[in-house]
């Protein structure tokens, strides 16, 4: 668990500093060749570049979440219990309902 919580810390920081990392090295001409851009293309080109870089991460994140083996993760045998009587109660319900509801059409 703890290594799920580091990755989704370290990935939430990247998302967030990607963008503003990218948005400063663009307004004080960090990158070379934008010099040579009008003011209005600098602001396009950045921001399609920060929403790319943060796009870039979230996939990033995905990539590992699915490396992620899956037998590793066991669900609390108390917890399952409760949910299969939950769907049960919630099947009988639906069944009185709709019993109910054809008596109530005739």
């Amino acid at each position: 668990m703890t290594g799920v919580v580091n990755k989704f810390f370290i990935t939430s920081l990247i998302m967030w500093a990607a963008p503003i990392a990218i948005l400063y090295a663009f307004n004080h001409n960090l990158i070379p060749g934008v010099t040579d851009m009008s003011p209005h293309s600098m602001t396009l080109v950045s921001g399609f570049v920060a929403v790319i870089s943060v796009n870039v991460v979230i996939a990033f994140y995905i990539f590992l979440a699915m490396r992620e083996p899956s037998d590793k993760h066991e669900p609390d045998p108390k917890f399952l219990a409760e949910a299969k009587a939950s769907v049960k109660q919630l099947g009988q319900n639906q069944d009185e309902d709709s019993s109910d509801t054809r008596t109530k059409q005739e």
